[in-house]
């Protein structure tokens, strides 16, 4: 693949004329495995936390790798940029589970956030300010400004384990996969009961029956589609659920047919292994999502605009090829190019031709 060529092709197509067409373009080897992935908002850069307690910098546009950032003391995950693509924020795993926000540029540490008393499971960053959210195995959800050490805000509820912004800012859900719910909060009267609860328990107890789907467990990570209108809440079992944000409607379960992630979820038993945030994203026209193929190598893509079937399956569209496993995946939001991490990190272009 001509280099030049096969960025043209990242910048100018639409998501539906490439999205079988990906191949893997860039290799970087690691000693260490991934656990989480990120993109800036100008998608030129990006970024990962490592299981060696380190935080690592891509400069996609150039296809190499910038920056190494050492966290040995604290321990480092769910690693976010901020607003600011020279500033991020992680949690911490060691010592205590304070959110850390450092500067990128000097490797100095700007602020600290503390509060929480377990292990944090979600960071998200508003996509209209400086505002953040934590979830915690505490049973917390915090919200936080970037400006200010102090929490602005708490929410107390049972294995609060995801959260995440809808594209406008107004609305936060919050999943617990424990209690089986997606809750929907309106961000001006976040400590008034949510506006709406999804219960999932009628839908997991069918895919239970049918797909081997986990029950009650096991959710990695949740996201919201670029209009708001439909919610991907990602699994480490036999597939996906995508949701419809207006009603809890189960729009369609993206079947993996290779099984399930060897990979824990936040909350599972930390000897389970590894806790690594979702191996599924919308692409950014929200017609698609990409996805790890299970324990299998590549990755899978689903046309979720596709009509639903009675019994809400949806099978892959196309599996794109690799002989690496992908156990974190992020589609950028500015170009075609798809970045994936297990033990090595992995960048994907379309094919020019």
């Amino acid at each position: 693949m001509e280099a030049d060529s096969a960025n043209k092709t990242a910048h100018l197509s639409k998501v539906s004329d490439v999205i079988s067409t990906f191949r893997p373009s860039k290799l970087f080897k690691s000693p260490a495995s991934y656990t989480s992935i990120d993109y800036d908002a100008s998608g030129e850069f990006l970024l990962l936390s490592r299981t060696d307690d380190t935080i690592h910098l891509y400069n996609v546009k150039a296809g190499a790798h910038a920056k190494e950032l050492k966290s040995q003391k604290y321990g480092n995950a769910l690693a976010r940029f901020t607003h600011n693509s020279t500033n991020i924020i992680y949690a911490s795993t060691k010592v205590d589970d304070g959110i850390r926000y450092l500067c990128m540029h000097d490797n100095s540490f700007i602020r600290y956030f503390r509060g929480h008393e377990d292990r944090v499971t979600s960071l998200c960053l508003s996509p209209s300010n400086d505002h953040f959210l934590s979830a915690s195995l505490d049973n917390t959800v915090k919200l936080w400004d970037l400006r200010s050490s102090h929490a602005q805000g708490e929410l107390r509820l049972e294995a609060p384990l995801l959260t995440a912004y809808d594209p406008s800012a107004s609305v936060i859900a919050v999943a617990s996969a424990t209690a089986q719910t997606v809750c929907l909060y309106d961000l001006k009267n976040y400590d008034k009961p949510p506006f709406a609860t999804f219960d999932m328990f009628e839908i997991e107890k069918r895919l239970a029956a049918t797909h081997g789907q986990h029950v009650a467990r096991g959710w990695t990570g949740m996201e919201f589609s670029n209009n708001g209108k439909a919610l991907l809440l990602s699994t480490n079992g036999p597939g996906h659920y995508v949701l419809d944000a207006f009603s809890g409607d189960l729009m369609h379960y993206l079947h993996r047919p290779s099984g399930s992630s060897s990979h824990a979820a936040p909350g599972d038993d930390a000897s389970a292994g590894t806790v690594l945030q979702g191996d599924a994203c919308f692409t950014p026209d929200g017609r698609y999502v990409v996805g790890g193929n299970g324990g299998q190598p590549g990755l899978l893509v689903w046309d979720v605009q596709t009509p639903a079937r009675r019994d809400h399956i949806l099978a892959p569209i196309t599996d794109l090829q690799s002989s690496k496993p992908a156990s974190v995946v992020a589609y950028n939001p500015r170009h075609n190019l798809i970045a994936t991490a297990d033990k090595e990190v992995m960048l994907w272009l379309p094919d020019p031709e």
